[in-house]
């Protein structure tokens, strides 16, 4: 192998180590790693993070269990309404109960 030979083989292993390496820079960038990096190196930030996230997701629940449970209750209240012979009195049973505990 002569000198040329051996020069354009050096240049096309750089290139493709090149390549490769700048594939490996993007895929690193969009994984955002340095973030996640940063973020293992302040303790108290990323417990700020978990309690904000916990909180947040504690409020959603609760928010969205109302909300439910009032559409069911409206919904019993009218199946209560329409005085269906059995379903109607254990609903009016349930609807009972639960108005007692409210108020």
């Amino acid at each position: 192998m002569n000198k040329d030979e051996y020069k354009n083989n050096n240049d096309i292993m750089l290139t493709a180590i090149k390549k490769q390496l700048d594939q490996m820079s993007e895929m690193i960038e969009k994984m955002k790693i340095a973030d996640y990096v940063e973020l293992m190196q302040s303790p108290y930030r990323l417990l700020w993070l978990n309690f904000i996230g916990g909180v947040a997701r504690g409020f959603g629940i609760a928010v969205g269990f109302t909300i439910l449970g009032a559409i069911v209750l409206y919904i019993l209240q009218k199946l209560v309404v329409l005085n269906l012979p059995l379903i109607g009195s254990i609903i009016a049973d349930i609807v009972k109960i639960v108005n007692q505990k409210l108020y």
